[in-house]
């Protein structure tokens, strides 16, 4: 089965991913605003905002890059970014990088299709298994700029992938869809397959998964 990508915020199909060379000692000096909403060790306290901490740099390097240039509109974070230059944003990155991510737990009554679907996709539909591209444990492949997802908040995962799916007929993107998963739009094609109870069971599912 052809790989493709399925989770958050989750990307393929990139050439030239920036080279993070950030200084984490710095970068935490530049986190100050970030805490209100992420944590002030990278793990937010609520479900709908992102836990950075435990991230590969590459990954947050390039979300910080593609929200500052609008490839990927927050609007939690219009403006937020200008003030910063490419070296700054190396260092938040390296910063956040090296924090640890807390772990969740997934609700019982999900695990086995969010396992499922985690470990095996669902082949009737051509959505492939999360595991291939972000890891068995969902630890994500750092030098890919694959993303880490295991603990990420469930609503968090879950409004992504809806973003995603959305993102799949834009025309641009919004703070309604992604699309910067690179020129394949792989996640936008994998989270349109999905139907509104399997992102439920998945989201729920990569919210408990332990290394």
């Amino acid at each position: 089965m052809k790989k493709l990508i399925v989770g958050l915020v989750m990307l393929a199909g990139f050439t030239g991913l920036a080279s993070a060379e950030g200084n984490a000692e710095r970068g935490e000096q530049l986190t100050a605003t970030c805490a209100g909403c992420h944590g002030a060790d990278g793990n937010s306290a609520a479900a709908s905002f992102p836990k950075l901490a435990g991230q590969g740099e590459p990954y947050l390097l390039k979300q910080l890059e593609d929200i500052k240039s609008g490839a990927r509109v927050v609007t939690q974070m219009t403006g937020l970014l200008d003030g910063y230059d490419q070296q700054q944003l190396e260092d938040i990155a390296a910063y956040y990088a090296e924090q640890t991510m807390t772990t969740g737990e997934a609700d019982p009554s999900l695990v086995e299709l969010g396992e499922q679907l985690y470990r095996g996709g669902n082949p009737e539909t051509g959505v492939p298994a999360c595991s291939g591209c972000h890891n068995p444990a969902g630890q994500g492949i750092e030098a890919a700029a694959f993303p880490r997802l295991a603990g990420q908040h469930a609503d968090y995962v879950a409004s992504q992938l809806n973003k995603f799916a959305r993102g799949y007929r834009a025309e641009e993107p919004s703070d309604d869809a992604r699309m910067n998963d690179g020129d394949s739009g792989m996640m936008q094609t994998t989270a349109f397959r999905l139907k509104d109870f399997e992102i439920e069971a998945l989201a729920s599912y990569i919210n408990g998964l332990h290394q």
